[in-house]
């Protein structure tokens, strides 16, 4: 299912890169023999409260996709799934899997292929992970290398396998045919014994456009027959009926019958439509969800402040209706081209096999320079330091007057608002990830528009422009007082600068800040004294600053703290992160705790401050001889994305618990209890 909540995106780790179902692919035997058939498994295990889908979802959601990379004599066919669960919420009926299932698909190696022969098998593996409050797309390449041989198969694989196909449903064996009713009801008549216990019975239908997922089914029997009575789907009553449709009656018990339904002299269906809806479905939600994000996005301390004064800026057209329009058309297509440009670009870094998600920018501290010289300029505008005839935010180009200044004021303030993920938004640009490139450009100007809508109403409704307070003395002290704003705003961006750079590097930074307020200060003075050149002094330093905007994060880079005997003292206990320091720990048997963080990651900082650095757990540390090592991947470090992708993950955070009686560690959950960890240290000490 996938239905839109509030949460930030942090807050759901598909998005931040936790895996919530993981996939493994099997084989029933590492050795197939040529001219023969066997089986591959994807084995997965969802995360507590999570669930995947069966191959028709319900009312709503994705089925797994299967894109196979298989060398020459080699086929895979379509998986075989398991009996799987209802899932009701609200008046939604979903198809579901809450607990580890695998799917079996068939493996044919054809009989000339020579004995010895290597056989790579890889597959891109998409699927949807959700749970009551969000739908999260999450992708797996799995891959595994068989060798032609003869068809041996291990005990324990053998067994596993079994195990699985015990969880199959078991061919019905018996025709089964249905009628439909002027009432738009299918009535399903199934052989089945009467002496077969039916204990809470559910038909799942396979295919498309048959029947209302949702709708209440009516179970009675009439001999050793099964008749089953729901609501016809709503494509049913405007397309050509099929004359045959797939299904699965689960007996209520783990027991599940598949069986194929047939109707006499019903017409053949619109195939065109078969396995669209669902596609249609999701990029239809993604695209609300994503418009509604982006309204609320307004209301962020990131763009609230360049919003507030755009549309004070509406109250001091002269140009009527006309030039309102057109600059909040000009407002429009300045946003949503860069929620396009970063929609794209996170779409093609994704299918060159990078793993980054929204607000991916912000790992380059090159961006955050450029952005706190921005907000901290626009600061100094709107304090007076210097002026630029206009009151609008943004840098010279955002403060013209008319549709230029109204486009890139949309620039600034979609740029800006990236860093910031509203309610909606989760869900919404999660589910892009998985569509179509078209349709998920689709959600990401969706998005634009969200962002833009409110300044676009006030552009086209001119009774709510009329409501805007009318011009006067109070502008030049609202002015003043949003200049605050843009400095907490800047403030921000230099404390997460401050964690990508070293000391040196921060005070670097802070110095191009000093030097654009100079040169801006300079221009004020001769705009005062009427002088020629006005913007020689604010150009020259704008030029130096952005060029140390570029020299200043290369050259005081960040740095990892020696690991050194004090680092091992018990009065340091955090060590910063090192493959190979973490090596020579567990060697040592040490307990270990080990996570991963980044600056813009809330979950992160959240559960740093409500379980993590807390006196009690901090203390706990101290009384088991507990050693802490931090990895920070605000810049995205290669050696702990290569670290977190051996743990199955794509991003932060990651939380590792080692203890010397392990051989792997334990995994914790990514929302932290307060007490978890102390609790951890208590047995360990």
């Amino acid at each position: 299912m996938l239905t839109p909540q509030i949460g930030a995106a942090q807050e759901f780790p598909g998005i931040s890169g936790e895996v919530l179902i993981k996939s493994t692919l099997i084989a029933e035997t590492d050795q197939p023999a040529p001219g023969t058939s066997s089986t591959l498994a994807v084995f997965m295990e969802p995360q507590s409260g999570w669930h995947g889908y069966w191959k028709q979802p319900g009312s709503i959601g994705l089925p797994p996709q299967f894109n196979w990379q298989l060398p020459e004599g080699v086929s895979v066919g379509d998986a075989a799934y398991p009996v799987p669960q209802t899932l009701m919420t609200g008046d939604l009926m979903n198809h579901v899997y809450e607990h580890p299932y695998a799917l079996l698909l068939p493996i044919e190696i054809d009989a000339s292929v020579p004995a010895g022969t290597s056989l790579p098998i890889s597959v891109d593996f998409n699927y949807l992970a959700c749970r009551a409050d969000a739908c999260i797309p999450e992708e797996a390449s799995l891959a595994t290398t068989l060798v032609a041989g003869d068809g041996h198969i291990t005990p324990e694989r053998k067994a596993r396998l079994d195990e699985w196909r015990r969880e199959l449903p078991r061919p019905l064996g018996s025709q089964a045919s249905f009628v439909t009713t002027d009432d738009n009801q299918l009535r399903l008549s199934i052989p089945l014994p009467t002496s077969v216990e039916l204990n809470d019975p559910h038909l799942f239908v396979a295919t498309d456009n048959v029947v209302d997922p949702a709708s209440e089914q009516v179970f009675s029997r009439e001999g050793d027959t099964l008749i089953i009575e729901t609501q016809l789907a709503k494509y049913w009553q405007t397309d050509n009926p099929p004359d045959e449709f797939e299904a699965l009656l689960s007996l209520g018990n783990g027991t599940g019958l598949a069986l194929v339904s047939r109707s006499d002299g019903a017409p053949t269906p619109n195939a065109s439509t078969a396995g669209v809806q669902s596609s249609s479905t999701l990029l239809l939600t993604a695209f609300l969800g994503a418009i509604l994000g982006g309204v609320l996005l307004n209301i962020m301390p990131c763009v609230f402040p360049i919003l507030s004064l755009k549309v004070l800026s509406l109250a001091r057209l002269s140009g009527g209706q006309r030039e309102a329009r057109r600059e909040a058309l000009a407002y429009t297509a300045g946003v949503v081209l860069v929620c396009l440009i970063l929609g794209a670009t996170i779409i093609a870094l994704r299918a060159a096999g990078t793993h980054v998600g929204w607000a991916f920018q912000l790992q380059d501290p090159r961006v955050i320079v450029v952005l706190t010289l921005l907000t901290a300029a626009i600061g100094f505008n709107l304090a007076g330091l210097f002026e630029l005839g206009s009151i609008n935010a943004g840098s010279k180009l955002a403060s013209q007057d008319g549709m230029a200044g109204a486009f890139w004021t949309g620039v600034l303030a979609a740029f800006v608002a990236t860093p910031c993920s509203g309610p909606f938004m989760a869900t919404a640009l999660g589910a892009a990830l998985v569509l179509p490139t078209v349709a998920a450009l689709t959600v990401f100007v969706g998005l634009g528009l969200g962002i833009a809508l409110p300044f676009l109403l006030l552009g086209f409704i001119p009774i709510l422009r009329r409501r805007l307070p009318r011009p006067g003395p109070w502008l030049a002290t609202f002015r003043h007082i949003m200049a605050i704003p843009m400095f907490l705003t800047a403030l921000a961006l230099a404390w997460v600068l401050g964690r990508q750079l070293s000391n040196n590097g921060m005070i670097a930074s802070l110095a191009l800040i000093l030097l654009l307020a100079i040169g801006l200060w300079f221009t004020g003075l001769r705009q005062r004294n009427g002088k020629r050149l006005v913007w020689v002094p604010a150009a020259l330093a704008a030029v130096l600053a952005l060029t140390g905007s570029i020299l200043v994060p290369g050259s005081f880079a960040g740095h990892e703290a020696p690991i050194n005997a004090a680092a091992n003292s018990p009065a340091t206990r955090t060590l910063d992160f090192d493959a190979d320091r973490l090596a020579e720990l567990r060697q040592q048997e040490q307990t270990i705790f080990v996570y991963f963080s980044a600056d813009w990651c809330v979950t992160c900082h959240m559960n740093e401050q409500r379980a993590i650095d807390i006196a009690s757990t901090q203390q706990a540390f101290e009384q088991a001889d507990v050693i802490t090592m931090k990895g920070d991947w605000t810049n995205g470090d290669p050696a702990i994305t290569a670290f977190l992708e051996q743990h199955g993950r794509s991003g932060v955070p990651l939380y590792l618990w080692y203890t010397p009686d392990q051989n792997e560690p334990e995994v914790l959950s990514q929302i932290l209890a307060p007490n978890v960890l102390s609790t951890l240290a208590g047995k360990s000490g």
